[in-house]
């Protein structure tokens, strides 16, 4: 458990760099602690192959090409489950999907961000799905008053909740069976639902397949029937950043030429894809995805020479 004075300074740690955001307008930033103490420290911003070969003022599909900071702290952090996370403004549900998925167990937020561009125009959106989703995840929330030295808790979680997961990522020993293999099993594993594969590493090194299909946000089971409010968002995350939040989450790193999606992905697994420095792709079926959007970005991503695509077989 953090100490009460150290929040206050992971919270400072967050504001210290907010104004390093490249973001002309909602410049946002993030402090992930570890269950060690370690902490890593983002804003929200644009992959410099995004920045240099793209450009800021492009869309990447349908989705702008930055990296928020809440899932940048993530994919720059050595194992998230059971962190905390100190933020500048309320969480997008995108964020919390994948803060869910990371294992983080407490959200800090700064006072001030509630007054903020996004909370005006978007506090629907962190009142009606964000707060549900952490709810559901077992993500206690808190408002913190820096100036006052107070901490205000809007979302309390039980001390032994433990939330549903459903279809949990596979994980199983991968050193020396043919790449084919792999796809052939995973294939036959989950049927006609998209899902991703990468092989990973743990800290010692070890070799595993690892593999998530998309599915409801933790918490959640497959035959509620959630809407987003007015559809900006979904409560399901897709199967490559499922995989990414979830190896974040066991402390697995995703060798760099190895993930594998069976759809072509949707424009932000693509983006933050190249967050994670995977550049890299195989392709299941080029003709399927979930919307319009993901081929434009592949095609714009791969025109670009920021993401190769290789022969699923290879």
């Amino acid at each position: 458990m953090i100490q009460t004075q150290s929040l206050y300074l992971h919270m400072q740690a967050a504001i210290d760099i907010v104004g390093q955001s490249p973001h002309p307008v909602n410049k946002i930033a993030a402090t992930l602690v570890q269950t060690d103490g370690l902490s890593v420290s983002r804003t929200n911003t644009w992959p410099d192959e995004i920045a240099k070969g793209i450009g800021t003022q492009t869309r990447i599909g349908n989705a702008s090409g930055t990296i928020h900071a809440e899932t940048a702290c993530i994919l720059a952090a050595q194992k998230t489950q059971d962190s905390a996370i100190f933020i500048t403004d309320p969480p997008c549900p995108n964020c919390m999907k994948n803060m869910a998925e990371a294992g983080i167990n407490a959200l800090y937020i700064d006072h001030k961000g509630f007054k903020k561009d996004f909370a005006l125009r978007r506090g629907g959106h962190f009142e009606n799905m964000s707060m549900c989703i952490a709810e559901r995840a077992g993500i206690s929330v808190h408002i913190v008053h820096r100036k006052e030295q107070r901490i205000d808790t809007i979302l309390r979680i039980p001390e032994n909740y433990i939330p549903a997961d459903e279809f949990p990522p596979r994980l199983y020993p991968a050193e020396g069976k043919p790449w084919k293999d792999l796809i052939s099993t995973e294939h036959q594993h989950y049927g006609e639902a998209p899902f991703a594969l990468a092989i990973v590493q743990d800290h010692e090194k070890n070799t595993y397949a690892f593999s998530a299909r998309n599915h409801t946000t933790i918490g959640y089971s497959a035959d509620e029937d959630i809407e987003s409010p007015d559809g900006k968002y979904s409560f399901i995350l897709e199967p490559v950043n499922r995989l990414m939040m979830a190896a974040a989450r066991k402390g697995l790193s995703i060798r760099s030429d190895s993930l594998y999606s069976s759809r072509v992905p949707t424009s932000r697994e693509l983006i933050n894809m190249i967050g994670a420095n995977l550049d890299t792709l195989r392709i299941g079926d080029m003709n399927a995805a979930r919307d319009i959007f993901g081929p434009q970005a592949l095609k714009q991503l791969t025109c670009a020479k920021i993401i190769t695509l290789i022969s699923k077989g290879e």
